[in-house]
Parts: structure tokens; sequence; C-alpha cells
């Protein structure tokens, strides 16, 4: 039997408690996404409600259609980055009581973080969480107050304004690729203790390194083959440092001296990164393109 219009159907409910009894956190945010998915099936429903009807060829199965075509409307609208799913998921995460480990707390945190490469010259893959948010640009729909790029930018704009001046990049492109890198703050290396590493780019602790660091799992491409390891990152007391260190090695380095010189225009900045060995990702600078697009219309809009 069909589930109605706004309700959800008994296997959904079934399969959503047999989720709950595994991994209650997977469960928040499934529950969060078949809320978000009903609420906007209501919406949908009110707006049709409220359009007026040319009633030629009104009946039953036009209308039974029309509920269909609404019901796959919300479910792709629905889960978005940043949206309702994932404010709703927040709130019910609160009420969890925490069952991790600090130690746990890093290996986790390792798993979900972005593409980086080290002062060495090394470069790493890491895997991102199933659900987790996207590097990549999102929809202007997503992009509502209080979501997370507008979290983000606003609170790294400052940080990434310092770093423009030290190397004639312009602070939004910097900002986006800290965006891509920790996944819109969502992925940060943390430290042994759970705090964060504030390492929003992902760069390795090398040898001449002398600052703090963190040691975590994660997962490198060698080859095109992926291997766990444990890798050592900096780890410094705030975002301004970690935006002062990043310009740095950019403005620094002969490695990334195309970086700068190239970095007045956004292709070129994204380009030339990804030339530089950055990232491994084949991908890296469309991704970061996209994503830079979005920084600019969260800037805008910060802007008013």
């Amino acid at each position: 039997m069909a589930a109605l219009p706004g309700s959800l159907p008994a296997t959904q409910l079934q399969a959503l408690r047999g989720e709950a009894a595994r991994d209650p956190k997977a469960a928040v945010q499934a529950a969060a996404r078949q809320f978000e998915s009903l609420f906007m099936q209501e919406l949908m429903k009110s707006m049709r409600a409220a359009t007026p009807s040319s009633g030629l060829m009104d009946n039953g199965g036009t209308q039974l259609g029309t509920e269909m075509l609404d019901q796959q409307f919300a479910q792709q609208l629905s889960g978005l980055p940043g949206g309702l799913a994932d404010q709703i998921a927040r709130q019910l995460a609160r009420q969890q009581p925490a069952a991790t480990s600090p130690a746990s707390s890093a290996s986790s945190a390792s798993s979900e973080s972005p593409t980086a490469t080290a002062a060495s010259g090394t470069v790493r893959e890491l895997p991102r969480r199933p659900g987790s948010l996207s590097r990549e640009a999102l929809s202007p729909a997503a992009l509502h107050a209080g979501s997370a790029p507008q979290q983000f930018v606003a609170q790294h704009r400052a940080a990434a304004q310092a770093a423009s001046q030290a190397t004639g990049i312009p602070a939004d492109f910097i900002l986006a690729q800290a965006a891509h890198e920790s996944g819109w703050g969502r992925r940060e290396i943390r430290m042994p203790d759970g705090s964060s590493s504030h390492n929003v780019f992902g760069i390795k602790a090398g040898p001449g390194w002398t600052g703090k660091t963190t040691t975590v799992t994660t997962t490198e491409v060698v080859d095109g083959v992926p291997r766990k390891v444990r890798q050592t990152f900096r780890a410094y007391g705030s975002y301004a440092e970690a935006y002062t260190d990043h310009a740095r090695l950019l403005s620094q380095s002969p490695r990334y001296a195309r970086v700068v010189a190239e970095g007045g225009s956004a292709q070129g900045f994204a380009r030339s990164l990804q030339k530089a060995g950055y990232a491994t990702d084949p991908d890296y600078a469309s991704k970061l393109g996209r994503v830079i697009d979005t920084t600019l219309r969260v800037a805008r809009s910060l802007n008013g």
C-alpha cells in the first residue's frame, strides 16, 4: 500500500529504526533528511493550493501524478549541505551523549579531512565521510543565513584578508581554498584531545617544522591505490596562524611561485595550484573553481 502524501512509508520507518539501533548518529542524519523531505512536500502542496488551476484537464489521475512529482522534487531538494536537515541534525546530535574518546576523535577527524599537501611536497587524498558536506560549490538555495558557508566566510574573512596582503592573491580565493580543503570547516584535522588543530589547509609537518603537530590516520593515494598511513600535520594556536603559515608557504616556496604569479584570477589560481601538485585529485582545479564561485556569492550576500 502506498504511503499517503506527507507521511513516511512503513518500510522506511522500519529501516530507520534498524539504522538507529546500529548507528545512532547515522540515524539522526537520516531522520533529519526525512523530516526535511516531508516539510518540502507540505510546502509545495501549499504552493499548489495557492495557485489557480485551469481545470481543463484536472482529474484524479493528474492530481496523483502531481503529488508523485512533488514527492520527487522534495527528495531532490532535501539533504542539501547547510539546509534544514543539517540544522535539525545538529540539534538532535546535541541531545545524544558523547561516546567517543579523544583518540577515536582524532582518528575520525583524519578520515574526514580533505585533500592537501605538505611543505615537503608529498601529496595525499583523504576520503570524506558519506553524507558529509561536499567541498564543491553549493546551490544558491543553500546559502541562507546561518549556513556553513556563511559562517565559515564570516569567521575566516579577516585572516584571509591578512594573508592576501602578504601574497597578493585575492582574499576570497584564499578563503575558498581553506573552505575546499576543510569542507567549510566541517572536516578539520583534530588534536589528540579532539580540539581543532586550526589547520584548514591540511599542511603536513615536514622536517623543518618546529611548531606544534598532530598525528592522525589518513589515506594516501599512491599510484592510484589508497593506503592507510599515519601522518603528522602542522597545528596552530589560531586560524590566523594557519592563514599566515599558508601565505608564507605560497610566497616563499619556489614550487608555488606560479600560484602567486597567476593568483590574480580564479582560474589561474586554481589551475596553478593543481599544476604545482597541491593535491592528487585530477579535478582539483575545477572543484576549487566552483568553491571560489560559491565563496564570492557568499561574500556578496554578507556585504549586503
